[in-house]
């Protein structure tokens, strides 16, 4: 008998790796559906090799109680609990997390919370594993200013918090000095802090050279900061100072604190920041291997200059909306070896010249992977045609909204040099048309002047009895491009082209208000069987038909935007909607056609469905939304303004 029992486990265990392997190969999602078919796959799904670095989301309510004590079989994992309130029901869910998870909690993040400190205080000394705890926006916790005041309570907690590695304080706007000071001494052993968005008093002795109090401790200062900066200084490689008011003194103060060597650095949205505070900092801080400096408006070129001569292991920059820089100092900031990540969004006069310059040079250079141009209007078709040769394969993420001089000759030049993209958005680049996502060039159009007898335009007399006004040259986004025909279909599928069919890797495409676009390129181009998130807003020429064939050839999808497209209707969206089972977010505002029936539809067919856009769909009532509202259990947050006349937002 007990060989017989021994003999049964083993082949247990055995089936258990087999379904294991099997699983191994399927989607996350899928993997999921397939855990549900019974016990034997649902304990194979729960293999060590499915679980690493596993964070869980939920709201607060009944049904999270028996949640919480099934993950106590998990080795290790994070939470992520929102809407924590003073009630006895976020206290008992609280509680159940100190006695289940305990040491085997990794991380906890409390967003959307309102929690007393006798509640995270009754947490806290169970979680003696804790690596990442992050209290952004929990003010209720900080209100009062008798954070951790007893001793008793810093003992327990400091016992708990002595291995914590990342510590999450942004946007607290009643975080004091002494808060602040009682919280951090007890991680010793800080890798990483966040600030971004708090009230911190930045005041600097201009006469001393250093900084002063603040004068009142009901705010971070300057000096506290320092403080703990060099206690740290071995451990913090990380600081997040975002959309905080420091000042140029304060910066250099930071970056010149002995031992302190940063690796990760976040100043975005620091307008008073100034290109000699960024020089010192890339002076005594060179080891930086991530710096934001988006929305620091006062920069110029001359902190391009500095990044590029001082952080040569420097692996991603974004210098987003800083308007006054300029192509000057791009040459040299491609001669960084390590740098990766490049965001240039909004910098309204980079052309990418200087681009091109730098990595034209030979080696080393920036083996960029990721690369971000949105809105910078200067760039052009010749440029985007260089940069793509010089990027080749090793570009993954690439980012072209609203370039509007951009044209076919540009995707062209994608599709042909960067087969390993993942990321493709041409938002608002209205030139493209179907023949640059076809790989096709559009026969040249006859320009045959006019004869003079059609001229209808004005004529003058001495008189001027028939005077008239001039009319303005017509532009040429508002040529309508010559309509791709059969012939030209038989052509393309014969001929091996440079059509966007050449990244078959695409995860995510946006081709929002790229106008000229039909069903002609849209049904034979879109087939990525990896692609997760597509937007096709605002392409009026589209039909149901392109619905159909984007359900039908990518049915990975998770999120699609089909916002003002008034041809997408009821039967498009009954023919697509089976075939997306993993669709999460779905957008269809200002779509005329789209009634009620697509709200059944999506009832029955997207279970997976957390958020929905219905505004100002004139056919779609509240009653159906409620009843939608009912029957997914997943659903978050349905957007209905102006939907049948009315005005409101479901969040759950």
């Amino acid at each position: 008998m007990f060989q017989r029992e021994c003999c049964n486990l083993y082949i247990f265990s055995l089936l258990l790796q087999i379904i294991s392997y099997i699983l191994s190969y399927l989607h996350v999602t899928d993997r999921k559906e397939a855990s549900l078919v019974c016990k034997s796959w649902y304990e194979a799904s729960q293999d060590h090799r499915f679980q690493k670095n596993a964070t869980f989301k939920f709201h607060v309510s009944t049904s999270s109680l028996d949640f919480i004590r099934a993950l106590a079989r998990r080795p290790r994992c994070g939470l992520v609990i929102s809407h924590l309130d003073g009630s006895s029901l976020s206290r008992q869910v609280l509680l159940e997390v100190g006695l289940h998870l305990g040491p085997h909690l990794d991380s906890l993040a409390l967003p959307g919370s309102s929690i007393t400190e006798s509640s995270l205080l009754g947490l806290l000394p169970h979680l003696t594993g804790l690596r990442k705890l992050d209290l952004h926006g929990l003010d209720s916790l900080f209100m009062s200013g008798a954070f951790l005041s007893r001793q008793e309570h810093r003992r327990q907690v400091e016992d708990a918090l002595r291995n914590l590695e990342e510590l999450d304080l942004s946007d607290l706007r009643y975080l004091s000095d002494l808060s602040f000071n009682r919280l951090t001494s007890c991680t010793p052993r800080l890798r990483g802090l966040a600030l971004a968005g708090c009230h911190i008093a930045f005041e600097f002795d201009p006469y001393r050279g250093s900084p002063v109090g603040s004068g009142s401790s009901a705010l971070v200062s300057l000096r506290n900061l320092l403080t703990l900066l060099q206690k740290q200084a071995c451990t913090l490689h990380s600081l997040d100072l975002s959309r905080t008011s420091i000042t140029p003194e304060s910066l250099r103060s930071i970056a010149q604190v002995p031992g302190l060597r940063l690796e990760d650095l976040s100043l975005r949205g620091c307008k008073e920041l100034t290109d000699y505070s960024i020089e010192t900092l890339c002076k005594h801080q060179n080891g930086l291997r991530t710096l934001d400096l988006g929305a620091c408006t006062e920069l110029t070129s001359r902190t391009v200059l500095a990044v590029s001569t001082e952080l040569k292991d420097l692996q991603s920059l974004t210098l987003s909306q800083d308007w006054k820089i300029t192509d000057k100092g791009l040459t040299e900031l491609m001669a960084l070896p390590c740098l990766r990540t490049l965001d240039l969004s909004e910098c309204l006069h980079v052309s990418g010249t200087d681009l091109v310059k730098g990595l034209s040079c030979p080696q080393p250079r920036a083996q960029l992977q990721s690369l971000s141009l949105r809105n910078c209007s200067y760039i052009r078709d010749p440029v985007m045609f260089s940069l793509t040769q010089l990027l080749g394969s090793n570009l993954r993420k690439l980012d072209l909204t609203s370039c509007v001089y951009l044209t076919d000759l540009s995707v062209h030049a994608i599709a042909n040099y960067l087969p390993a993209l993942l990321v493709l958005r041409l938002g608002w680049c209205k030139e493209i048309s179907d023949w640059g996502l076809l790989g096709m060039v559009e026969p040249t159009k006859n320009c045959e002047p006019r004869d003079k007898e059609d001229d209808k335009g004005p004529s003058f007399t001495r008189t001027f009895g028939n005077m008239g006004f001039f009319q303005p040259p017509s532009m040429p986004f508002q040529e309508k491009p010559r309509l791709v025909t059969d012939e030209d279909l038989g052509a393309f599928r014969d001929r091996e082209g440079a059509s966007l069919l050449a990244l078959r890797g695409l995860q995510e495409l946006d081709l929002s208000a790229c106008s000229k676009l039909t069903d002609t390129s849209i049904t034979q181009v879109l087939r990525f069987p990896d692609l997760q998130r597509l937007s096709l807003s605002m392409l009026p020429e589209i039909s149901d038909d392109s619905l159909v064939s984007v359900a039908l050839h990518c049915r990975n999808l998770t999120s699609l935007a089909l916002n003002l497209c008034p041809q997408i209707s009821d039967q498009g969206m009954a023919r697509a909607l089976p075939l997306l089972h993993r669709l999460q977010h779905l957008f269809l505002a200002c779509c005329d056609a789209v009634t009620n029936d697509t709200l059944s539809i999506i009832a029955l067919h997207c279970d997976r469905l957390r958020t929905l856009d219905v505004s100002m769909c004139k056919d779609i009532t509240v009653h159906q939304v409620d009843l939608l509202q009912s029957r997914l259990p997943f659903l978050e947050k349905v957007q209905c303004r102006f939907a049948n006349g009315t005005d409101f937002t479901i969040v759950l």
